[in-house]
């Protein structure tokens, strides 16, 4: 059923990526443990905001997929996917997902190269902190024309980062269709309240628009396929934070393992936790070939891209969710403690498991994709 319309070099790590993975593991080792995450997601901001700085200036992350004429890289999703694998290996709360991959990738898929000469190098930079609203769930809002130029009203709700974004890209009703608008909030004109999420170290937030100005991105009727290319760059970014997080719960447990010690011996040596660390070895590297596959689609944009996406979210959560489960119960009773940092990896793997449609949503979607159903989205 699949083709490798990708280069085959993209599956493979370079030189390049392994060096940026080196850097990123080492200065993620030194800024983002677990006692720097928990202090990070109390903050107002929710997310370190040097380190931000950091990630974008000394290593330039937030422009590794930016085209070089709007301030970035030039390099390829395959690129960006080694970032994402080694900011989620340790959590890190940084919007990356929602300003490079999500509101960054709306923009590039929008066509409008004077919306992207606009807010693109702003992103590349890390001045800018953006996301998109509407995407990921349905929303209330429309556009229309005031005396100034178009406005905002309505609500999106469970919009990711959504309550400090500097810049919201939203999918709005016009009068001449579905359109999607760059809007820069403020107090004045927008309402933006917190929700209370199960993973705080992914905020969301529900934003009221009341007349807020915003300035049309591309053109009218465009709407459907920006979000379903947005979304689909989502998931394969999802998937590669999924191998990295299940990656350093094989990594926690097994040196856990090979220092308690039980009856005289290391418990990593008993037959049932062999068994058990052997299973989620072999569903890691299965997930971390779906993810591979998905990046390199999306690395070339090919055909792919929707069963790659969707075929890496059904995989990589489920085996996100199998290294969360045994993260916790291979640490015996640490394990259940909030003073441990497993909880926070069962956060997140739970909240993602339903962030862009459920493993039974992507399901279904591959039976449309793959001509098994009428349905195909």
């Amino acid at each position: 059923m699949f083709r490798l319309d990708a280069d085959p070099a993209l599956l493979l790590e370079s030189d390049e990526r392994r060096q940026l993975r080196q850097v990123l593991r080492q200065l993620l080792a030194e800024t983002c443990g677990p006692e720097e995450v928990r202090t990070q997601t109390r903050s107002a901001r929710g997310h370190d905001r040097s380190l931000w700085d950091r990630l974008a200036a000394e290593i330039g992350v937030h422009g590794l997929a930016v085209p070089e004429e709007y301030g970035g890289a030039g390099c390829t999703f395959a690129e960006l996917a080694v970032a994402l694998e080694e900011t989620g290996r340790v959590l890190c709360p940084a919007p990356l997902l929602s300003t490079v991959v999500l509101a960054g990738y709306a923009l590039s898929y929008s066509g409008d190269r004077e919306a992207c000469a606009r807010r693109l190098p702003g992103i590349a930079s890390g001045a800018l902190t953006a996301t998109v609203a509407g995407f990921l769930h349905p929303a209330g809002v429309t556009a229309e024309r005031g005396p100034g130029g178009w406005v905002l009203r309505g609500e999106a709700d469970f919009v990711p980062d959504g309550e400090d974004a500097d810049l919201l890209l939203v999918a709005a009703r016009a009068p001449d269709g579905q359109r999607l608008f760059a809007c820069e909030p403020d107090a004045a004109t927008c309402d933006r309240v917190a929700r209370r999420v199960l993973d705080p170290t992914r905020r969301q937030a529900l934003i009221r628009f009341r007349g807020a100005p915003a300035d049309p991105v591309g053109e009218p009727g465009q709407v459907r396929g920006i979000v379903d290319a947005v979304l689909d760059a989502g998931r394969a970014a999802l998937a590669a934070e999924h191998v990295g997080g299940s990656s350093h719960a094989l990594d926690a447990v097994l040196t856990y393992v090979s220092h308690r010690t039980q009856f005289g011996r290391a418990i990593g040596s008993f037959q049932a936790v062999k068994h058990r660390l052997a299973d989620l070895l072999v569903e890691i590297e299965g997930a971390r070939s779906a993810a591979a596959y998905a990046s390199a689609c999306l690395a070339r944009q090919t055909n792919e891209v929707p069963v790659a996406a969707s075929a890496a979210a059904v995989v990589c959560t489920g085996a996100y969710r199998l290294a969360a489960i045994e993260y916790v119960q291979l640490h015996g009773g640490i394990g259940f403690t909030w003073e441990h940092p497993a909880h926070l990896y069962v956060r997140r793997a739970r909240a993602d498991e339903a962030l862009l449609g459920t493993a039974a949503d992507h399901r279904l979607r591959l039976a449309g994709l793959l001509g098994l159903t009428g349905r195909g989205a």
